[in-house]
């Protein structure tokens, strides 16, 4: 890569930049998307330690759904992820949107995430 950063890179550098300063310790839920399937991560910044992790490539979950990049996809992964993290005991995160606009697959799995109980 040269020394220009492309779009995307500097929108999630903008975007995490702004969470580091918000953050007050609590873990990032970071999200990527590609056009096939749907990654979530809870990643404990301060000890650089991925706490729970969640993605549609996984066997129990594939039987669930028929597409992994659809937004029924990303709400099950975003129960899983509350369900995951809360049991790593993590209660409150900062989201983590990475260079996606909150729209569509990310709000999705956002929303089924604070149903399963995760704040942020």
């Amino acid at each position: 890569m040269g020394k220009w950063k492309s779009l995307s890179d500097q929108r999630k550098s903008r975007v995490r930049r702004a969470l580091k300063k918000r953050a007050n310790g609590r873990p990032r839920l970071s999200v990527f998307r590609s056009l096939k399937n749907i990654y979530v991560q809870v990643i404990d910044d301060d000890n650089g330690v991925t706490v729970a992790s969640a993605s549609t490539l996984e066997p129990e979950l594939r039987k669930k759904i028929k597409n992994g990049g659809d937004k029924a996809a990303a709400a099950e992964i975003g129960k899983l992820i509350a369900e995951r993290a809360t049991k790593a005991g993590v209660e409150t995160v900062i989201f983590d949107r990475g260079s996606y606009i909150y729209h569509g697959r990310v709000k999705a799995l956002a929303d089924a995430a604070r149903e399963g109980g995760l704040q942020f």
